[in-house]
């Protein structure tokens, strides 16, 4: 979800490393990036100068431009240099897709947290099962049509192609506890709403804080109701991840994004992001002022652009997130209406 520039950031570099280049961040830590066919056509990964060799943390898609790209990683910046160590902070294919070809092909054990290893687990072990009752019923319920719920139910298959599988055991990774990468030492922290147990790393003597996805630049990351808990508040859980990462984390480390350029400015960001969901949540209590409205019915209003069938399926979960956050606060109330659509009004 786009959220309005930010000019007051500070980007240390005003590009980013072109393919199979690197970028020195910082003595010891290096900044690449993966192609990705989507509208957000990239995402970061950062490899960190461990003993004899380097740290990897974050994958890409498993694809043939990301598999090439690495190739050229590893003939050039990294050549000589192994792999010691494979870090994915958080379940999206983007993220993990290329995790078990990486940990094959050079005896590395992933290391992630629990809730993100076991949500892509899930996904690999029962993939028919996202379209199938009640998933379906769940979509048609809120307002969604035929073609759209046919796009969303079929996520499942489309993660299965964009992830090379996982490895059959993991290093579990948990907040609070500190990882040592060579030299540096980084504090663990977690992060949710965007998925379940997003992996954060603060280096507070180097000035240093890995957001991965739960902090970026230019856009908020997407924030979705999924049917496996269709009552959940997860806007409510990332805007608290993001009060805590203020509270913890200074304002004068350089953020390093999943995507993006990495930058300065990290409290001044966090409130951009928290007031441009309340916006959201004032635009979607106001559309329901006129006559009641299904999750479905609501996308036009915080979605001004025309969007595909693929592009609604996300847009309607993350406008669900915004109406189950101002249910459960009281702002929103389920209305009575004539068919069996699920609508709100204001409260």
């Amino acid at each position: 979800m786009a959220t309005p520039p930010d000019l007051d950031l500070v980007h240390p570099f005003a590009a980013p490393p072109g393919p199979g280049q690197t970028i020195e961040i910082a003595p010891g830590l290096l900044w690449a990036r993966l192609p990705l066919p989507f509208r957000l056509d990239h995402v970061n990964i950062y490899l960190i100068e461990d003993g004899e060799g380097w740290a990897i943390l974050d994958t890409g898609l498993d694809d043939l431009p990301s598999r090439s790209a690495w190739a050229k990683l590893m003939d050039g910046p990294l050549a000589g240099r192994p792999p010691t160590r494979l870090i994915v902070t958080h379940c999206h294919p983007d993220h993990v897709g290329l995790a078990n070809w990486l940990a094959q092909r050079h005896g590395l054990t992933l290391e992630m947290s629990e809730a993100e290893y076991l949500t892509a687990l899930v996904v690999h072990l029962e993939p028919e099962a996202l379209e199938t009752e009640p998933y379906r019923q769940f979509y048609v319920d809120h307002g969604l049509d035929g073609e759209t719920t046919d796009a969303v139910m079929g996520r499942g298959h489309d993660y299965l192609r964009m992830v090379a599988g996982l490895p059959k055991t993991f290093r579990r990774i948990i907040a609070g506890e500190r990882v040592t990468l060579g030299s540096r030492s980084f504090e663990v922290l977690t992060g949710g709403g965007h998925a379940p147990e997003q992996i954060m790393l603060y280096a507070a003597a180097d000035k240093l804080f890995v957001s991965a996805d739960q902090v970026l630049a230019r856009i908020s990351p997407n924030v979705s109701v999924f049917p496996r808990d269709p009552d959940g508040d997860p806007l409510g859980i990332f805007l608290r991840s993001l009060r805590a990462v203020k509270a913890q984390v200074p304002d004068d480390v350089l953020v390093l994004p999943g995507h993006d350029l990495p930058f300065f400015g990290l409290h001044r960001r966090i409130d951009a992001m928290i007031q441009h969901h309340e916006e959201r949540c004032g635009a979607i209590v106001e559309a329901c002022r006129a006559e009641p409205r299904s999750a479905a019915e609501l996308v036009p209003f915080v979605f001004t652009r025309k969007l595909d069938a693929h592009q609604t399926g996300f847009a309607f979960s993350e406008v669900l997130a915004h109406v189950n956050y101002l249910l459960r606060r009281g702002r929103l109330r389920h209305a009575r209406t004539r068919d069996d659509v699920h609508r709100v009004e204001p409260a």
